[in-house]
């Protein structure tokens, strides 16, 4: 039984205001608040402010990204350029996908995919040491089912065809791991999950393997931190 379910994935950011932005016109996702979009499968993406926030240095560990986003396009060239003009920057990428950097700097990925319409799902990839273990404790905290699990990685949620939420989890050799609150340390993203009791919940997730870090904020195995919320 799902202690809760995701409600949000939050970024940091010191300009929330312009990455918010951003991302509404990325994805054309409706804003139902001055930091959230709606996105299709249900929870939100928020942009939280944090004036004293350090944008992650992708590839490297040295402030990693932690947290990423995929958005799925029909063709990359267009929505590349169109990404750059709203004030994302490129770095890097493949023969499928482009990785860019949002205001902020968190990188995002563009996937080019005909399977699914564009920007119709909500793809979260968490950093971690160890992907079938988060998958685990992440699968018994939400609910999901593990759709996938090999050396690539771990998912829960949508499969690549299904047009859904899919939480990723990216293995990273000697990941550093994020120490809320430590500036020198970026949490850079968290997730929020709506439970029906937070005493009750709170618990049960201890149980799996999270450390609380206030009465509201938990870490995961991997030092991401997580909130429960009513």
């Amino acid at each position: 039984m799902a202690v809760g379910r995701l409600a949000r994935v939050v970024f940091d950011a010191g300009d929330a205001d312009a990455v918010i932005a951003f991302y509404a016109s990325l994805t054309g996702w409706p804003r139902v608040d001055p930091f959230s979009v709606q996105t299709p499968t249900g929870p939100l993406l928020a942009i939280q402010p944090v004036p004293e926030h350090v944008p992650p240095r992708w590839p490297g560990q040295e402030l990693p990204a932690q947290v990423h986003l995929d958005f799925d396009v029909a063709e990359l060239a267009p929505a590349v350029e169109r990404a750059v003009q709203l004030g994302a920057v490129r770095l890097g990428g493949g023969e499928y996908w482009v990785t860019l950097a949002d205001p902020a700097g968190h990188p995002f990925d563009l996937c080019r995919t005909r399977a699914v319409t564009s920007m119709s799902r909500l793809w979260v990839h968490l950093d971690t040491s160890d992907p079938s273990a988060a998958a685990r404790f992440y699968g018994e905290l939400l609910g999901m089912p593990i759709v996938h699990d090999d050396e690539v990685g771990a998912a829960l949620g949508a499969r690549p065809t299904e047009v859904g939420t899919t939480l990723f989890f990216c293995p990273v050799e000697q990941h550093t791991r994020p120490r809320w609150p430590d500036p020198a340390f970026p949490q850079q993203a968290h997730l929020d999950i709506a439970v029906a009791d937070i005493d009750s919940a709170r618990a049960t997730a201890v149980r799996l393997g999270a450390v609380p870090l206030t009465e509201t904020v938990l870490a995961d195995p991997d030092g991401h931190p997580f909130c429960l919320v009513d």
